[in-house]
């Protein structure tokens, strides 16, 4: 496998609050982890600038404004109760953007097998109209709709493995069959979405976990639930939401999951991708706030990824 990893020279432009859980720390531990011998046959790639008016392919037309009004001068501006807000953060919510694209074309123009983007903020909570849990824009349901718009994809699936439910990507897809989005997700956590029973238009798959159920719950919820439905639908792209605060030492949540469990899911999906869509992945980083347990969970990710 060739794969990609496409870095953020910017990621520290979108400051938060000292002690928030969501910090420029987090890419600065994922550089650090992907800079070993380990790692000494990625491609690497530094993110371009993205066109935040892609944003319109998933959010509705007054969104970009809203996070611009909110956007302060200097200092950091608050947009909820856990999403904040500085005067860089438009910047790096582009380049964020503009990294993803570029891990999307490279996998799709057949320059790599799959790629893996660490990028900050995260995006998943973004819904159609509401920015929220630490997430300003959508990142990966963009990325889903370019694949189609630009390249032709038919079927793109999304498959989300943060311990939080990505509400907003089920928002913006719940009523379109040609994206499937699947996720395991601690229930009761934040946001309070991700109920089995939401099913979209047969696309939505919602496995949700309870608190110390560990890996093997995890891999019963896949080898059950998601993974035959992702077989079924039979993507031409996979995409992942990649946290890793299902990690048994992350302070937000408590899946207890360990590093292993992160290889194992990620060598699931790469069997479906082989079989339904010629190995083409591209993941996004989304949670996982423990530093030590985010390296972990992401050293065993992408050292899968390269096979």
């Amino acid at each position: 496998m060739t794969t990609l990893l496409v870095s953020q020279p910017n990621f520290a432009d979108h400051q938060t609050p000292k002690g928030h859980p969501e910090r420029a720390d987090r890419i600065r531990v994922v550089e650090d982890v992907l800079a070993g011998p380990q790692f000494a046959a990625l491609k690497r790639r530094n993110a371009p600038f993205g066109d935040l008016m892609l944003a319109e392919l998933v959010h509705d037309g007054a969104y970009l404004a809203r996070l611009r009004d909110a956007r302060p001068a200097e200092g950091i501006g608050q947009i909820d109760a856990d999403t904040f807000i500085s005067h860089g953060s438009m910047d790096a919510a582009a380049t964020g953007l503009g990294g993803a694209l570029a891990g999307l074309e490279a996998v799709l123009l057949g320059e790599v097998d799959n790629a893996f983007c660490a990028i900050r903020p995260p995006g998943h909570h973004a819904e159609i109209a509401t920015p929220m849990g630490f997430c300003l824009i959508n990142t990966i349901a963009i990325v889903a709709r370019e694949a189609q718009r630009k390249y032709g994809a038919e079927r793109v699936a999304i498959v989300d493995f943060d311990v939080h439910h990505g509400n907003g990507t089920q928002d913006i897809f719940k009523d379109d069959p040609s994206v499937f989005y699947a996720s395991s997700h601690q229930m009761p956590l934040y946001p309070g979405t991700g109920r089995p029973d939401e099913t979209g238009m047969g696309n939505i798959v919602n496995a949700a976990l309870p608190a110390h159920s560990g890996g093997e719950a995890m891999r019963a919820a896949y080898r059950d639930i998601i993974l035959p439905a992702l077989d079924n639908f039979a993507p031409d792209l996979l995409l992942i939401s990649a946290g890793f605060d299902a990690h048994i030492r992350d302070p937000l949540a408590q899946l207890e999951w360990v590093d292993d469990d992160f290889h194992w899911v990620t060598g699931k999906l790469m069997d479906i991708a082989e079989k339904r869509c010629a190995n083409r992945i591209v993941s996004l980083l989304e949670g996982g706030y423990d530093l030590k347990g985010l390296a972990g969970g992401v050293r065993q990710h992408v050292a899968t990824l390269q096979g």
